[in-house]
């Protein structure tokens, strides 16, 4: 039987239990959701470098009882040298090194961005106290987990020769073994340096001089002119009105409107088609069908904010939402592929005791980013520029200053009934299959929260390196639904792990009125619902 943990003084969820307590811990010492939530994120960038860092983005929820959720945009751009000129002669931006790590790191003036939206709350704790969990982890060391284990020596290949990768990640060449200590003495270092002197020291500081310059002695277009120009933005997000709740996301250039829109498409299957019970036909044909339609608008629309072809918000009304709905065949497939996208990341949640909740996305695109590390300050640098395209006529054309498309798009829902949701996942593609999936089980059908996480999941499309675009199921699910949605034209892969990586890592907290707060991890992460 699987339980959902409960309390009353505040949760996190991470999908490593060294960042929920990290989290979990600075709520004990009074701090706010958004002050848990950067000591987590410092944390998991430590425990957990294959799917995250502070060399990488990351884009925020943070909703406060009573007022509308406010987003923030902690992507970084491409740098002022990061042409198609910069990469004549090839025909696509490297997967991996210095030339793949041509945007600038957003998640830590993230950080700063979010502390200062709760600047208002009340007395802050100090900014060493934040980063201490992760400063102490980097020193002391970390214990591999399975998963950075087994995706090291998987992507070995690539990753190897990538400038300081061996030297940080590897063990006399080798990967690490599942329990090995790995320490980050540069990392931890890095860490304390901006507990003394300010986030803003990796932008503008000391520190930023030394990563623009150690950037640039390994060829990325990255310069400290384009770190000092950085600042993460505060904007409104996107919402979707569901019958009993609205849902909130990021708007572009991450895939937040796919997520709103496979639930607003799936709300109105259940009144067209009466669909009453989860994890039956209705159910994941549904989902699926309502993913395809909300994939191919994602795939004209989503770019940088700055050329937009169409409003993403327009997609979100009633009348559009009905429209493409009826064009939903509740008893067979539509063709299928299309192009997809990979990516890993985390995701993690928190609420306080006074109700203020986050909902955090934080990542490196694939793993460990583009496999450099820069010398001195042990920062792993993303690769999540490789997402431009070098044809001038693709939507996510390379241009200086353009942000890449993004995989990563956080959720939170506020219920008219006074519960608050935040829930995400990592996974790429599967990012928004997976939390219309963790969403309808519990909000829809009434599953318990952790079971609605740890229930079997499936993924249209390609994520963690794979190429096939098929509908991956895992195995829990009943022989005859696999044979019914085979039937309907789906073109099934049945995964041989019964909780697959391959399906990420979700998580989900729920705020009652009264006060409780559920919390549900995922049993394929290494993580844990930490409460107070």
């Amino acid at each position: 039987m699987i339980h959902t943990p409960q309390a009353y003084g505040g949760m996190l969820v991470a999908p490593h239990h060294l960042a929920a307590q990290a989290g979990r811990d600075v709520l004990g010492d009074g701090g706010n959701a958004v002050e848990a939530m950067v000591a987590a994120a410092a944390a998991i960038a430590v425990v957990y470098p294959h799917m995250n860092a502070i060399g990488g983005d990351g884009f925020w929820l943070i909703h406060e009882p009573g007022r509308a959720p406010v987003a923030i945009d902690a992507c970084g751009p491409a740098a002022a040298a990061a042409t198609p000129a910069f990469y004549a002669g090839e025909t696509a931006i490297p997967a991996r090194g210095p030339r793949a790590a041509l945007t600038v790191a957003g998640t830590v003036g993230g950080w700063a961005a979010a502390l200062e939206q709760a600047a208002p709350w009340g007395r802050a704790l100090p900014l060493a106290r934040l980063l201490r969990d992760a400063i102490g982890h980097a020193a002391d060391g970390v214990a591999v987990t399975a998963s950075q284990a087994a995706l090291t020596r998987a992507k070995l290949a690539g990753l190897k020769d990538q400038p300081g990768f061996a030297e940080t990640y590897l063990v006399n060449g080798e990967p690490p073994a599942l329990g090995q200590r790995l320490r980050y003495p540069a990392l931890a270092r890095t860490l304390d340096e901006l507990a003394r002197r300010g986030l803003d020291d990796f932008y503008r500081g000391e520190l930023g001089q030394r990563i623009g310059a150690e950037l640039a002695r390994l060829g990325s277009p990255v310069r400290t002119s384009d770190l000092a120009a950085y600042r993460a933005q505060v904007l409104a997000p996107l919402s979707v009105r569901l019958n009993d709740a609205s849902v909130y996301n990021l708007p572009p250039p991450t895939q937040g409107l796919a997520t709103l829109m496979i639930l607003g498409l799936f709300e109105r299957l259940i009144e067209r088609h009466g669909i009453a019970h989860g994890e039956g036909f209705a159910h994941v044909h549904g989902l699926v069908e309502a993913t395809k339609r909300a994939f191919r608008v994602r795939d004209r629309i989503v770019t940088d904010r700055g050329r937009l072809p169409a409003d993403p918000a327009s997609f979100l009304t009633p009348e559009a939402l009905d429209r493409l709905a009826a064009e939903i065949d509740p008893a067979a497939a539509l063709p299928w592929p299309e192009p997809t996208a990979p990516g890993d990341t985390i995701w993690m949640g928190a609420i306080d005791r006074q109700g203020r909740a986050v909902s955090f996305i934080q990542s490196v695109y694939w793993e460990f980013g583009s496999g450099t590390v820069l010398q001195g300050s042990g920062i792993c640098w993303q690769n999540r520029g490789m997402s431009f395209s070098l044809s001038p006529t693709a939507l996510n054309h390379l241009a200086p200053g353009r942000h890449p498309f993004h995989t990563l798009n956080p959720s939170m829902a506020l219920f008219d009934d006074g519960r608050v949701m935040p829930f995400g996942t990592m996974g790429g593609e599967g990012q928004p299959q997976t939390q219309a999936a963790v969403f309808t089980r519990h909000a829809r059908f009434g599953m318990p929260l952790a079971q609605a996480v740890a229930a079997p999941r499936w993924l249209l499309g390609r994520t963690w390196g794979d190429d096939s675009t098929t509908l991956k199921l895992e195995p829990r699910f009943d022989p005859a639904l696999v044979q019914a949605l085979r039937a309907a034209g789906h073109q099934v892969e049945l995964l041989d792990e019964a909780y697959s990586d391959t399906m990420g890592h979700a998580g989900a907290l729920v705020r009652h009125a009264d006060g409780r707060i559920e919390g549900a991890a995922d049993p394929r992460s290494d993580g844990v619902a930490a409460g107070l």
